[in-house]
């Protein structure tokens, strides 16, 4: 959404945006939690939700649908949720790379369809990555042309999201050139991967990833480069923590590196009736050895701290909580120099 907004701000679109984090490239003194914008063009650019089902009652023009996962609701749920959202739309631009969405797209009428995927075939693609520690470069594949193309933001996952934007932008009506020499000047979104800052030879990374995509996703771009990641992650609430529970444990299970170090403090509370059916203590049980259950979000953050040499990583990881990019900014001064 930030991406795809950014798009059309720099090619004097003049959009209102309406996305679901601060998009670095409009925030400002006078204007700290740029969420959203608003332009005086036609276009309107909005991410959709589908932990409520609202995603049913919108009518745009352009869809866009990355991967189908689990967070809120079942899969089941979910396929009938973005199909009918998909369904209906002029053109659905969809990541075929994903498994489920490669399932929804083949249900759909191929005159709406546009496809993206990352190394593999589709009507964008994106070949020949070159990662860096917080940008990556690649090659997109489109119309039998090849562009070269680098974002200031990392990861396969922002890849992806960038075949997303450029293929929103082309079905609005900007052309494939504008919109590349635009999206390299997206500078990303608060709490997507965003340093905090370095201390001692330790860097600190405040991130969103709050479910198996997300987190692995971050996951696989830090193990890109060297060093070993001391992760805290606070699950966003008991309820996903039950429907998300035997995919998070085999994902962590698989995705943590020989010497990364993974901490769950309890789940993040707002108070009310809440059924705690499955605890971070539970998925620490069943991811074994390498991760260690501490209650308190505090005590969490000073034991990992404690724990940090240089060369580390460490990654703060949850959603529905705004203190947790305090949290990480906290946490670089209690890092202390080790004596090797």
């Amino acid at each position: 959404t930030g991406m795809i907004g950014w798009i059309l701000h720099a090619c004097g679109r003049d959009p209102t945006v309406m996305n679901g984090a601060v998009m670095k490239n409009f925030a400002s003194p006078d204007a700290p939690f740029a969420s959203a914008l608003v332009g005086g063009g036609a276009a309107f650019v909005s991410e959709v939700d589908e932990s409520d089902g609202s995603i049913a009652l919108y009518q745009p023009k352009i869809a866009v649908l990355n991967n189908v996962s689990l967070d809120h609701k079942s899969l089941e749920e979910l396929r009938a949720l973005f199909g009918n959202f998909a369904g209906k739309v002029e053109t659905a631009v969809l990541n075929i790379g994903d498994a489920e969405t490669a399932a929804l797209a083949a249900t759909l009428d191929p005159a709406t369809l546009v496809t993206f995927a990352v190394e593999q075939d589709a009507d964008l693609s994106a070949r020949d990555l070159r990662p860096e520690p917080f940008a990556i470069g690649f090659d997109l594949i489109a119309d039998g042309a090849t562009h070269p193309v680098r974002l200031s933001v990392p990861g396969k996952h922002n890849v992806s999201n960038a075949l997303a934007a450029l293929a929103a932008a082309r079905a609005a009506g900007v052309p494939l050139g504008e919109a590349i020499g635009a999206i390299e000047g997206f500078t990303g979104l608060k709490r997507r991967f965003e340093l905090v800052g370095e201390a001692h030879g330790v860097s600190v990374i405040d991130d969103f990833g709050h479910n198996p995509d997300k987190i692995s996703a971050t996951l696989a771009t830090l193990h890109a480069f060297p060093g070993r990641l001391l992760v805290l992650f606070q699950p966003h609430g008991y309820g996903p923590l039950k429907v998300m529970r035997h995919e998070l444990t085999a994902m962590f299970r698989g995705a943590l590196g020989p010497d990364d170090v993974l901490v769950l403090p309890d789940p993040v509370y707002q108070g009310g009736t809440v059924a705690r059916e499955v605890t971070s203590a539970d998925i620490v049980a069943e991811i074994g050895t390498q991760a260690q259950h501490i209650a308190d979000r505090a005590e969490a953050a000073a034991w990992i701290t404690a724990q940090a040499r240089s060369g580390d990583r460490i990654v703060v990881m949850g959603a529905r909580d705004d203190t947790l990019s305090q949290l990480a900014a906290d946490m670089l001064p209690q890092i202390a120099p080790k004596i090797v």
